[in-house]
């Protein structure tokens, strides 16, 4: 049986401060109490970016303002391959929060930790952790 393809587009939304704004994966989804990055499924016929808008406002309540393409890939589960859109989100208006009952937090940006995320994300997360020590040593 072939693998289904499933598009998300995902939000990596970091304010002034260099902390992320991630939530809590609720009790009986997949990785449940796992931190992620707030996003969703790209609907047909929406763009990657278009779905990334729409997840934020449904999932965190922020309208954004601009998103820029952080990195795309492609990670294959058991039962399904995901195809991730990861944007940086800078810019937007109201204070995240979690709209459907998942605990939301900032984390400082160089205090990301792997292990706390769905196996997907982390090389997101080392990613983000790269950005940091190379800022650092310059």
């Amino acid at each position: 049986m072939e693998k289904p393809l499933i598009k998300v587009a995902v939000g990596i939304i970091r304010n002034e401060f260099k902390q992320i704004y991630l939530t809590q994966r609720l009790e009986g989804q997949d990785f449940a109490q796992a931190l992620e990055f707030p996003g969703g499924k790209v609907d047909p016929g929406e763009t990657p970016e278009q779905a990334l808008k729409r997840e934020l406002e449904e999932e965190v309540g922020i309208h954004v303002l601009s998103a820029y393409p952080y990195e795309k890939f492609c990670f294959e589960y058991p039962t399904k391959f995901i195809e991730f859109y990861f944007y940086l989100v800078e810019e937007w208006v109201n204070e995240p929060f979690g709209r459907e009952g998942q605990e939301g937090l900032w984390v400082a940006q160089n205090e990301l930790d792997a292990s706390q995320f769905p196996p997907a994300n982390a090389q997101i997360v080392q990613r983000l952790l790269g950005e940091i020590f190379s800022q650092s040593i310059v």
